[in-house]
């Protein structure tokens, strides 16, 4: 019953907006659910020979809804954000209409806007549907030709886990939506099927995490080695036996070490209208695709692989591997850096400074966070240096149990304490304060450690 008001309500929205006049402007979020949201969003508006701008954002601030504050646009588009800052955004714009389609925790503040939080219908924003999810909903609704739109709201939903478990709620009537554009199969749920060899497949998964072997090139190919299979193979070019050996293999090597050692296997969604061995093939490199062009601030990459731009392509598809780049020279960082990283019971606070991009911190705290490192459910606190001398914070809880753990409130307890809000999921908060406030920031996040304990 609440699904369906909500989905009621995001229909009226779109009818609206799609009777009025005068061009949109359209704010989103740069990871990939944000940039998905954003493609999904400005193609139903092209469609409809409607005006937009559009503008990708890392978060939002005073500094970020600054530049907005001079300008005349009737209707401000919120998308995969908004919820968190609705003071802030009701201090800086006044525009005639402004709509929030978004999907993270909302801060109670008294507002007129539009605002279609799932949170707000009894939903789960962390679970139920993504940024992408709601910018389809409402493209949907503003015209059913827009079905189409489906694949890149689930490359969205995939992009912030929400494929774990499988899909819910809103996220499986989308997924039947998009079932006529997607071959689907059951196979190991591993990034780079498509593109990795095997050995550096294996190395890299943190998701499902092989102890024992990711993280060890030199493990990984003695693994395969000793099942027979070739390292520089990729694991869609393995015959039906060698798939079998080596799923019953990896099952084995996470026996006693993973609560569910066989959850390595999930459903696999593949574009019917890509090539084998594109890196836009499998939904799941699609998204980490994305991920790259916004981490790196190539946003616009990103936004042409997802209107299927073929000029913009193969650079988007070169942004993949400066990511990767990236993410090694960041956890190399994290290893090679221990004595500057604090530990205390189940605590754990990373200060990178400027060693590590601010855009990049949150997935190093995240693949630091499955890794087994660290007891679970410790909390991870990463720090890393913004151009505008501010720091970004990202806050994670290591292992794989659900927990009761609410991550944005306890992050939001220390921030609000310095003056600033905390944003994010129960399971992935962040936040950005002054940089000479950082010091002060750790004295608080060790204060609360005992409080946390039992996450």
């Amino acid at each position: 019953m609440m699904m369906q008001s909500f989905l009621e309500k995001v229909k009226q929205e779109a009818e609206n907006l799609r009777n009025g006049n005068g061009t949109v402007r359209v704010i989103s979020h740069l990871d990939a659910d944000g940039i998905s949201s954003a493609a999904i969003i400005t193609k139903a508006l092209k469609r409809l020979n409607k005006k937009f701008a559009l503008t990708i954002v890392k978060q939002i601030s005073i500094n970020t809804l600054s530049q907005f504050k001079s300008e005349s646009y009737e209707t401000f588009l919120f998308v995969d954000l908004g919820s968190g800052n609705l003071a802030e955004i009701k201090e800086a714009i006044n525009a005639k209409k402004i709509i929030i389609l978004d999907h993270h925790q909302p801060e109670h503040f008294e507002n007129n806007f539009i605002h279609l939080n799932p949170m707000l219908f009894g939903l789960d924003g962390n679970k139920d549907v993504s940024g992408a999810g709601l910018a389809y909903l409402f493209a949907k609704s503003l015209d059913e030709k827009n079905k189409d739109l489906s694949t890149l709201a689930l490359v969205g939903a995939i992009g912030d886990n929400q494929d774990n478990g499988g899909f819910t709620s809103i996220n499986k009537i989308i997924l039947e939506d998009a079932k006529p554009y997607l071959e689907i199969t059951t196979g190991l749920r591993m990034f780079g099927a498509q593109t990795k060899h095997l050995c550096k497949l294996l190395q890299y998964s943190t998701d499902p995490y092989i102890p024992g072997i990711t993280g060890s090139e030199q493990a990984s190919k003695e693994f395969l080695n000793e099942l027979g299979i070739n390292p520089e193979k990729k694991l869609i070019h393995l015959s039906k036996e060698e798939m079998k050996n080596l799923v019953t293999s990896i099952i084995l090597q996470r026996l006693g070490s993973e609560e569910n050692p066989e959850d390595v296997l999930g459903p696999i969604y593949l574009l019917k209208t890509e090539q084998e061995e594109s890196p836009l093939k499998d939904l799941r490199e699609f998204a980490t695709l994305l991920n790259s062009c916004g981490r790196l601030n190539r946003y616009s990459l990103g936004i042409a692989a997802c209107i299927g731009d073929k000029n913009l392509k193969e650079a988007a598809i070169s942004t993949l591997n400066d990511y990767k780049k990236e993410l090694i020279s960041s956890l190399n960082w994290f290893y090679n850096n221990k004595e500057k990283i604090i530990e205390v019971g189940n605590l754990v606070i990373i200060n990178a400074e400027n060693h590590v991009r601010d855009t990049i911190i949150g997935t190093l705290t995240s693949m630091i966070a499955k890794s087994n490192l660290y007891p679970e459910n410790t909390i991870i606190i990463s720090m890393a240096h913004t151009a505008e001398e501010s720091t970004k914070i990202s806050m994670r809880c290591s292992g794989h149990k659900n927990n009761n753990l609410n991550l944005k409130e306890i992050l939001d307890s220390i921030t609000s304490k310095l003056g600033f809000q905390a944003g994010g999921h129960r399971n992935a908060a962040g936040a950005l304060i002054h940089r000479e406030k950082e010091s002060e920031f750790i004295g608080l996040a060790r204060a609360v450690r005992v409080k946390t304990r039992e996450c």
